[in-house]
């Protein structure tokens, strides 16, 4: 397969071994890697996020992993900026760009463009969430057809995230979110990508991410949360979502015990690689489908 003229894109969910993977496919082609992952952006954050080693640095170049304070947000937008601008630069090296990590959004913005709605304040959204608890879903559905008609063949009439996203973009900006997908513009051709979805069992996802919790532990994760706490970070900034520093806060604070602690990362993790995977076999459905076991083998056919 002709790799070099390639943008290479690895999605998996959290614990599936897509980093090693990826330091293994660079070596292959001769690529670096730029993070596509919402939370290993975070500087002081490195055990909780499973960041990449410093002896995983020294085999490959990495791209975009530990660079963001924890005090300060970072949207899809400009992960985008940052991973167009990586791309550019490693093609003119004429290495591969290899994108791999598990936010879903991060790769659908390089692959189908960014849709760009302007921002809906949140007590806007608010008010369109407690309308649709209100009227119940089916009511709310026959209101937002009644409203934007584009909708109808498209989001489906149980799906309330979907119907209340589509509901509060119409009414704020009085335009369709459908008409605004259309004005996105697509920055690649399909063919430029080669794009690989690691598709985990779960039983054995389940023992990688109990084995995740445990080493995580072991290696400075209680230490982490402690420098984190000490910089009193707000609520609202994206950092406080990394798995982990929540259930070892209240470890911290004598409310739970280690074994408690541990289990509660272990049951959220589970669940976050659950979404993960549900959003790719929903939204990835044209990517190579990849069992870890024949992980290798991909390999040696580039």
């Amino acid at each position: 397969m002709q790799t070099k003229s390639k943008i290479i894109l690895v999605f998996g969910p959290t614990s599936s071994g897509k980093s090693k993977f990826a330091i293994k496919l660079a070596k292959k082609v001769g690529g670096e890697i730029i993070n596509a992952d919402s939370m290993q952006v975070y500087k002081e954050l490195k055990v909780l996020t499973a960041r990449p080693t410093e002896k995983d640095h020294k085999k490959v170049k990495h791209h975009l992993y530990g660079f963001l304070n924890v005090k300060k947000n970072f949207s899809t937008g400009q992960w985008q900026k940052f991973a167009l601008k990586k791309i550019k630069e490693i093609q003119k090296k004429n290495k591969v760009p290899i994108l791999v990590g598990g936010t879903g959004l991060y790769f659908k913005s390089i692959t189908s463009g960014l849709v760009k709605i302007p921002k809906i304040p949140i007590s806007f959204r608010n008010k369109i969430r407690k309308l649709q608890s209100k009227l119940g879903q089916d009511k709310f559905y026959k209101n937002l057809i009644k409203i934007d008609p584009f909708v109808k063949d498209k989001i489906n009439s149980k799906d309330i995230q979907r119907s209340i996203r589509a509901y509060e973009v119409k009414k704020f900006t009085k335009v369709s979110l459908y008409k605004w997908f259309e004005k996105t513009q697509i920055l690649f051709e399909d063919s430029d990508f080669i794009k690989i979805f690691i598709d985990f069992p779960r039983q054995d996802l389940i023992v990688r991410i109990e084995k995740r919790t445990n080493k995580m532990l072991r290696n400075g994760a209680i230490e982490e949360v402690k420098n984190f706490l000490k910089k009193n970070i707000g609520k609202s900034k994206s950092s406080n979502k990394v798995i982990g520093i929540n259930e070892i806060s209240l470890y911290l604070s004598n409310k739970q015990n280690l074994v408690l602690t541990k289990d509660q990362i272990a049951i959220k993790t589970r669940q976050y690689a659950k979404r993960q995977l549900t959003w790719a076999r929903g939204q990835m459905k044209d990517w190579h489908k990849v069992m870890p076991e024949h992980l290798n083998s991909y390999i040696k056919k580039l």
